[in-house]
């Protein structure tokens, strides 16, 4: 039991990635919409590839989205719109009538009318009103005709204009007291019924609604057929018009059928077995070029989150509606892995989940291409964070790569640009406005994963910041080497394209270990005197070697992160401390050199390269004596080719052209530093 427990142990990484691996794929199967997958692609206004297409049964022919929504405004139009009658009505009036109406009719003679007969005229002629009914100005329908629910379920087809408006009431007066006694009263009237009247005809909308929608479900959402063994299409022959609309509705017909009960669970073996070897390359990828990242669980569980993320929204908005399958902002996949990690990284994740993504999507080549391009482009021009501005032009020039490319495909389906869907450019415009959120989802990263992006790194390099300013006061020569090596670093770095921000910050930091033991340290020691003749040879190693272990401890305790650390770890790699393992020697020749070298490790990254030769070619410069152009030249070429001698540079992914490079700049950089000023007259 407590071999196989210490198995367990041993292995845990492992199974936690086998772990993560099958979560993942279940997720993401889970997640896809359940449909079979048709088993010919074809495209409108591309020809046929296939062999002759024959209808192996019977289906429908489906009709257009447009011709589905003429339909459904046709039904609309044709509904005849329902009213409710309330026959209580007009008894509350008459009882309001009763109340009020001395309240109106003050005097109680009226142009030689007794008050109550004008009351009693008012309401024979409103129960009048009330038979024919009474409509608000606001409920009248466009439609001339109705039908008029009475007692709950007793239809009544009425026409609408013969219904009563309140506007037309003072209208309706007149024309009742017009030639009767009451002609000169029509005024005192109306003002008398307007303060009571209320309709009696009554708009009843749920009513409508509910019929509206029960003749939009009896649409036919089809028109025509084709038989069994009727040819549909033939080899090469261009698929458009009619031809098109058939394959499509074959294609539905298929993947109904085929996402039956019989067949489901072969299905989702098939979609599990394509997922897993898609998310299998993946892990095969990191294992073999980013295996730092690979054993590093935190960062593998970020890069699958981050694709079961982009999974879970493409698919959601796949089932509300496909239409809107390029709102999704998928490049912000490679943007945030590229901010963390590299642009090949974030380039291979990206179409990994694209690939995925292209069993759920309609039109997947199209949707492949529009993507890998757009992420493509994304690796390319998306870079410095940091500056707003930047991003800002990067997901511009997408939007822009992306409406050509979508331009492209319609010119070729349609054969015409006015076919073009300006709703789909608008689509890609509102998803370059939402690859802004990334900005907002790297910093929840951070935090969340205790990762390090370019915003981070700009933060990090404030030379003003707590850790920095306590290496200035505690080991000021420490920290002006330190600002002379991030200077030639990033200009390196800028020079091979590396990252110049991740350098900048690494070197401000990699010496912060000296300041344990500042006075061991040549560039701290203010005065002739040296605490490194006191002691012994091996010692003295042991304290250099020291400030590298110290360093991480100091860094780790100030939170920083791992990527700058590694800096700390890497700038001397495994190189040998010669000054006193020469000294060694002396006392004992039998003294081995690996005893004297640096723990480790090599440097793995371009980034951590540069600063390992810029650190040591900056610190070995203050040895130079009258330094002249020719004198820095070799200095700088005997440094780094005895680095590139002991292996220094083979985990890193760096070239023989680019180490040239870097020394060209080095060369430059320390011929500025140490030229020679002109002498001027006292």
């Amino acid at each position: 039991m407590n071999k196989f427990s210490g198995r367990i142990y041993q292995n845990q990484s492992l199974i936690y990635k086998i772990f993560l691996y099958v979560l993942t794929t279940v997720l993401i199967v889970y997640f896809f919409p359940k449909g079979g997958k048709f088993k010919y692609e074809f495209q409108k206004g591309k020809p046929w590839q296939y062999e002759n297409l024959y209808a192996e049964y019977d289906f429908a022919i489906q009709k257009t989205e447009a011709e589905i929504e003429i339909d459904q405004e046709r039904i609309k139009q044709n509904i005849t719109p329902y009213y409710r009658f309330d026959g209580e009505v007009v008894n509350q009036v008459s009882k309001k009538l009763d109340d009020s109406y001395r309240s109106v009719l003050i005097d109680s003679i009226i142009d030689g009318v007794p008050r109550i007969e004008v009351k009693r005229f008012a309401d024979n002629m409103l129960k009048g009103f009330y038979q024919i009914g009474i409509i608000s100005n606001d409920e009248t329908q466009e439609k001339k005709t109705g039908y008029l629910v009475k007692n709950g379920n007793q239809l009544e087809e009425i026409t609408i204009d013969k219904l009563i408006k309140i506007s037309q009431l003072r209208q309706r007066v007149r024309d009742k007291t017009k030639g009767t006694r009451y002609r000169n009263l029509s005024d005192k009237v109306y003002n008398l019924l307007f303060e009571v009247v209320k309709p009696n005809v009554l708009f009843d909308k749920e009513r409508t609604d509910l019929v509206t929608e029960n003749a939009l479900k009896n649409i036919s959402y089809t028109k025509g057929n084709v038989e069994k063994g009727i040819r549909i299409i033939s080899k090469g022959e261009v698929v458009e018009g009619q031809t098109f609309r058939i394959l499509d509705s074959l294609k539905s017909e298929y993947e109904s059928q085929v996402w039956s009960e019989s067949n489901y669970y072969w299905i989702v073996v098939g979609y599990t077995l394509l997922v897993a070897l898609a998310l299998l390359m993946l892990f095969l990828f990191l294992k073999k070029y980013r295996f730092d990242i690979y054993e590093d669980n935190t960062k593998v569980t970020f890069l699958f989150f981050n694709m079961i993320l982009m999974v879970l929204l493409t698919t959601f908005v796949v089932k509300v509606k496909a239409d809107y399958v390029y709102i999704v902002p998928l490049c912000i996949l490679p943007i945030t892995i590229k901010a963390f990690f590299d642009a090949r990284l974030g380039l291979f994740t990206h179409v990994i989940t694209v690939l995925i993504l292209g069993f759920i999507v309609p039109d997947s080549f199209e949707y492949l291409f529009l993507q890998i391009i757009a992420g493509i482009v994304t690796i390319l021009t998306v870079s410095e964070l940091s500056r707003r501005a930047n991003l800002f032009i990067s997901l511009g020039q997408i939007v822009f790569v992306y409406a050509l490319a979508y331009f492209a495909f319609v010119i070729i389906q349609e054969g015409t640009i006015t076919a073009l869907n300006w709703t789909n450019i608008g689509f890609f415009a509102l998803n370059g406005l939402l690859c802004f959120l990334v900005l907002f989802l790297i910093l929840i990263y951070e935090k969340a994963f205790g990762l390090v992006s370019d915003v981070s790194l700009l933060e990090l390099s404030d030379t003003n910041s707590k850790l920095l300013k306590e290496l200035a006061n505690v080991a000021p020569g420490t920290f002006h080497h330190s600002l002379q090596v991030a200077n030639l670093a990033e200009a390196a770095a800028n020079e091979i394209g590396a990252n110049a921000m991740l350098v900048r910050v690494g070197a401000l930091y990699h010496d912060i270990g000296k300041m344990h033991d500042p006075v061991y340290f040549s560039e701290n020691q203010a005065t002739s005197i040296n605490p490194h003749d006191e002691l012994a040879p091996d010692e003295s190693a042991r304290i250099i070697f020291d400030h590298v272990l110290e360093g991480i401890k100091i860094a780790k305790k100030n939170n920083l992160p791992d990527r700058i650390i590694d800096f700390i770890r890497t700038h001397h790699g495994t190189l040998p401390v010669y000054y006193f393992f020469m000294k060694q020697q002396e006392i004992n020749p039998e003294t081995n050199i690996d005893d004297f070298r640096y723990p480790g490790p090599m440097p793995f990254s371009r980034e951590t390269a540069i600063l390992m030769m810029s650190d040591s070619v900056e610190a070995a410069s203050k040895s130079l004596k009258e330094p002249t152009a020719s004198k820095i030249d070799n200095f700088v070429e005997r440094i780094i080719d005895k680095q590139m001698e002991e292996g220094q540079f083979l985990n890193a992914d760096i070239t023989f052209k680019e180490i040239q490079i870097i020394k060209k700049v080095l060369k430059r950089k320390l011929n500025n530093i140490y030229h020679l000023r002109v002498e001027y007259p006292e």
